[in-house]
């Protein structure tokens, strides 16, 4: 399947993309499904929550998501100043619209269920949607799987997507359908076209030039916005762990640092840490933001992207689109080939997906070559093999948001590592993607993104 770089990039509210924005779609979904079914006017909805989505639902608002999506709200265009409104109106409503004025009965306290059993077939993140009569006998049911980065799959189109994935690859409607990092570099090798410029002409295939650039800037806009607030608000994060925001007062001391000759030379790497811990608070504070390629892991490119614009030299707007294009082409090779959800591999297929990206998009801005930018994706992707997802108390905070600075800082130096080579190396991206996949597998269910195992269970919530 053709994943599109605003398939990879998507804007939505946080804090989890598989929490938050694949539960909003999939209620979404059901509701269009119950539309065009032929349903008598009674009943109720009920929505219950499997696997990672259960034990974590609490601290990451999964429960919240989906009464949202069932208000009709969307993740791209919800407000997050409007979701409490938006829940309170819900609950006196005691509702759900279906159609018109087909309504059935839905209890958000009642009819969001958190099953703690084992997780359902085919992924970790479930849900089933179901209708029922006044006796609670089925009317319509559908099972939703959120299998990271704000996808969404029914248990049909998993078992098809897992069977296709077995099987050999149809050619893409698109004039470089590389599957894997090495068709891609050799359709560059015999294109004479560098990664970002075959993912524009696949790009091409569905909008023009302009409305690609268009799109292309304000996916980069919502970055930069959702940053800037991190680096100005204060306070403490919604959780119950009482977490401070610190992007703001680093931020404000960085700014007066500005001009002192007595500074540390790894000042830098503060500069590129509050970017990423910015965005992550942000995140954690439920507000808009990216995913890239997921919430969790939200802060790693934008934070290298502002790296690129504040510190390198010719840096331009060009140069954004350019990262871009190269991070979405490393980011749909990683989730074909793999995983980028913290739910099935662990916080490696989140935020080491996303440093690989980053790594690969700094390095095609910066004028490497193909060779030299899969070489990035490898190094920092490779560095990041084995992590755990681990949220202490369920919440994408902690260590998830500090995780996001390191992840940019080991992406900065995988591009500045393999700009200094020429591209030849040991390890060739692909076998490190595949080694990523066999390490989920192996990985235990507690470091899951599940809660519970790892620092969720060693630290003491205060």
């Amino acid at each position: 399947m053709f994943l599109s770089v605003f398939d990879i990039f998507k804007i939505g509210i946080g804090p989890s993309s598989s929490h938050t924005v694949g539960p909003m779609v999939a209620a979404d979904r059901f509701l269009a499904r119950a539309a065009a079914a032929s349903l008598p006017r009674t009943g109720r909805l009920t929505v219950t929550l499997h696997g990672s989505l259960a034990f974590t639902g609490k601290g990451h608002g999964t429960d919240r998501a989906v009464i949202l999506g069932l208000a009709g709200e969307k993740p791209q265009t919800m407000d997050p100043d409007r979701v409490e409104d938006v829940l309170r109106q819900m609950a006196e409503r005691g509702s759900v619209t279906i159609s018109g004025d087909h309504a059935v009965a839905f209890n958000p306290v009642r009819d969001v269920i958190f099953d703690f059993g084992p997780a359902l077939k085919g992924h970790a993140n479930g849900m089933v949607f179901r209708i029922l009569d006044d006796d609670s006998n089925t009317l319509l049911q559908e099972t939703y799987f959120s299998i990271g980065g704000g996808f969404v799959q029914t248990e049909e189109e998993r078992a098809a997507s897992l069977a296709a994935a077995r099987t050999e690859k149809p050619a893409l409607d698109v004039p470089y359908p590389f599957g894997n990092a090495a068709e891609m570099l050799e359709m560059g090798r015999r294109s004479g076209l560098s990664i970002a410029e075959m993912k524009r002409a696949n790009e091409r295939v569905g909008q023009g030039e302009e409305d690609l650039d268009a799109n292309l800037d304000r996916i980069w806009a919502a970055m930069r916005d959702c940053m800037n607030r991190g680096l100005v608000l204060t306070g403490t994060l919604p959780g119950g762990l009482k977490v401070k925001r610190r992007a703001a007062e680093i931020h404000r001391k960085l700014k007066e640092e500005q001009g002192n000759n007595a500074i540390q030379p790894h000042r830098l790497m503060d500069w590129l840490s509050v970017y990423a811990m910015a965005v992550n608070e942000e995140n954690a504070a439920g507000g808009r933001v990216v995913t890239a390629p997921t919430n969790g892991a939200a802060g790693v490119i934008p934070a290298t992207i502002r790296y690129y614009l504040d510190h390198c030299l010719g840096a331009d707007e060009k140069g954004i689109r350019t990262f871009l294009l190269a991070a979405a082409a490393i980011g749909g090779l990683i989730k074909h080939n793999a995983s980028i959800s913290g739910a099935e591999v662990g916080c490696q297929g989140e935020v080491g997906s996303a440093s690989a990206m980053a790594a690969a998009g700094l390095c095609a801005a910066l004028g490497g070559t193909n060779e030299q930018v899969e070489n990035a994706a490898e190094i920092a992707l490779e560095h990041h093999l084995g992590m755990t997802c681990d949220p202490v108390g369920g919440l994408v905070q902690v260590p998830c948001i500090e995780r996001n600075a390191f992840g940019a800082v080991k992406a900065v130096t995988a591009a500045s590592l393999a700009l200094r080579g020429d591209g030849t190396h040991f390890v060739p991206l692909d076998t490190c993607v595949e080694t990523m996949r066999q390490t989920g597998l192996d990985m235990s269910e507690r470091y899951k993104e599940t809660s519970t195992g790892g620092l969720a269970v060693n630290v003491v919530e205060c």
